[in-house]
């Protein structure tokens, strides 16, 4: 049986490229359009998950990112979950 993770992907525009990035695993990829940003994350999150494996740190990572890796659930869902988002302004005091 082959499990999966439920992840959440935040993707931004920076100049002429776009960033998409995983929190819960801290990883990041690029590309020209939307759609090249993400199928590059998934490459990126693919690669890290089968590295972190094979040096046999995958499930600490993943208890560290909010996971039960010990969970015998076929999908891996992270044990906090973003309620809400927003965004909020800050005064700054600059001297």
């Amino acid at each position: 049986m082959r499990r999966k993770i439920i992840i959440s992907e935040q993707i931004w525009k920076e100049g002429r490229m776009y960033t998409a990035y995983c929190p819960e695993l801290d990883v990041a990829s690029c590309g020209k359009t939307v759609a090249k940003a993400k199928k590059n994350l998934r490459e990126a999150l693919q690669i890290f998950i089968e590295e972190t494996s094979r040096m046999g740190t995958l499930e600490e990572i993943l208890e560290e990112a909010g996971y039960d890796p010990s969970s015998a659930d076929e999908i891996l869902i992270k044990r906090k979950e973003i309620l809400e988002f927003d965004t909020l302004p800050i005064p700054l005091s600059t001297k």
